[in-house]
């Protein structure tokens, strides 16, 4: 925090001393967006991360609970087909004693009156049976209901997955495949934790110093703006990353932070004026040279990054009807 406040002090000295009050006023307020476009797309990422996170420990208490389930309701299916035999024992006894109760009504009192608890016992008994009988079947179709409510909600997400990354490899096979021609040039497409990334090397956008895209390069950000332009729920993050030279000038861009930024902020220019892209979908961020693909290659650290996220909304929809 002291290093920012330094270089905020130092930057100001400069720009007073070297740069005109209003070109210093509006790099003030682009480094400003910047920086808060930045904290949008960390916040926004780490939210990713989370939601990420979440939906797989929910799919796995889910499956685990599914699982659960299934045997609970083998067990129960037991215990109900036991208490239905002993119940059918039950009964046929009741019916001997009602025989043997009919055949001697004539004997002594005593006898009578020992056949007739005896009965009344058989008869608590049995009805205790079929008490439970009802309990344990009340029971099971509670639990496959919540079974049935369970293999819904693991199915449901389990489409929701396998819908984004169907989405999001077939949107990287048509990136990959519009901008095949630049492979070569130091252009690659790559899909990791559900999102794709096009890395484009500087020496294919920029000279050396420069925020002004050349031909070549602005031939590749068209062919991919002109990909993304139908794709309206993604999120779409251009960031600038430089090498460890540092930079000793007294006018824009003075430093590796701001290169970065300035050459993100043109390749999101670029691709919005040559495309029907939605502003509201991209953002441009610089990451200065402290985030380097390979700390020995510094070529390849020098680099725009363009990150594309799919829209998680009915994700949030399925997690949040949890």
């Amino acid at each position: 925090m002291k290093k920012l406040l330094f270089l905020s002090i130092l930057l100001t000295g400069l720009f007073t001393a070297c740069v005109p009050s209003k070109k210093y006023n509006e790099l003030l307020e682009r480094e400003k967006a910047c920086s808060e476009e930045l904290a949008k797309y960390k916040k926004s990422s780490s939210e990713y991360e989370v939601l990420s996170k979440d939906l797989q420990t929910k799919y796995d208490l889910a499956a685990k609970e599914v699982s659960r389930l299934r045997g609970d309701t083998n067990n129960l299916g037991n215990q109900i087909r036991l208490l239905k035999r002993e119940q059918e024992t039950i009964e046929a006894q009741y019916e001997a004693l009602e025989s043997s109760f009919d055949k001697l009504k004539n004997l002594s009192a005593k006898e009578t009156a020992t056949l007739q608890t005896e009965l009344e016992q058989k008869t608590k008994e049995l009805q205790r049976k079929e008490d439970a009988l009802l309990k344990l079947d009340q029971e099971l179709q509670a639990k496959q209901a919540l079974l049935l409510e369970r293999e819904k909600r693991v199915n449901e997400l389990e489409e929701a997955i396998r819908k984004k990354d169907a989405k999001i490899q077939l949107l990287k096979a048509r990136v990959a495949n519009a901008l095949r021609n630049f492979e070569n040039q130091g252009l690659t497409v790559v899909q990791k934790n559900g999102k794709i990334y096009v890395s484009l090397e500087a020496k294919l956008l920029f000279q050396s110093g420069s925020t002004k895209v050349e031909e070549e390069g602005k031939k590749a950000l068209v062919e991919l703006a002109r990909v993304l332009e139908t794709e309206r729920d993604l999120e779409i993050v251009v960031e600038g990353h430089t090498d460890t030279d540092k930079l000793n000038s007294s006018v824009s861009p003075k430093n590796n932070w701001e290169l970065s930024v300035l050459r993100a902020t043109s390749v999101v220019e670029l691709m919005l004026a040559n495309s029907n892209m939605a502003p509201t979908q991209i953002m441009a961020a610089g990451r200065s040279e402290y985030h380097p693909v390979d700390p020995a290659d510094k070529a390849k650290n020098r680099r725009i990054e363009i990150i594309i996220s799919p829209n998680l909304n009915e994700l949030f929809e399925i997690i949040s009807n949890e």
